[in-house]
């Protein structure tokens, strides 16, 4: 199974969108999968209200971190990875995306999974 439809599959099972991206790369990174998602249980709806940068993206950066910090700032791949997801997905912020305030929802949770995923697997060897 592709990791993006895994990750899907993971948030359908409870897991909140951080958790989600974060675990469907457990078998790439030294972590075992349940702490992967204990290290994504504050991310999931915008770290708890909405407010804040969507848990999917905040994944890619922890992964991001995970697999290529090696003492030396990774700001310049981060801001890549922050860029992308927001071309793609229209936004970076929870309530944003959701259409909170707009009634307009820029992409649906699965989506945003779906997205952040291909933005690790695309930016992140």
């Amino acid at each position: 199974m592709q990791k993006t439809e895994y990750a899907v599959e993971l948030k359908h099972k409870g897991y909140n969108c951080a958790q989600a991206v974060l675990c469907a790369f457990a078998d790439d990174t030294e972590i075992t999968e349940e702490n992967l998602k204990k290290i994504g249980a504050a991310f999931g709806v915008g770290m708890g209200c909405m407010e804040a940068t969507c848990g999917a993206l905040c994944a890619a950066e922890i992964l991001l971190g995970l697999k290529k910090y090696d003492g030396r700032p990774v700001l310049r791949d981060a801001a890549v990875l922050h860029d992308e997801f927001k071309k793609i997905c229209g936004a970076t912020i929870c309530k944003e995306l959701k259409g909170r305030e707009t009634g307009v929802v820029l992409c649906e949770c699965d989506d945003c999974v779906r997205n952040a995923v291909r933005i690790v697997e695309n930016n992140i060897k």
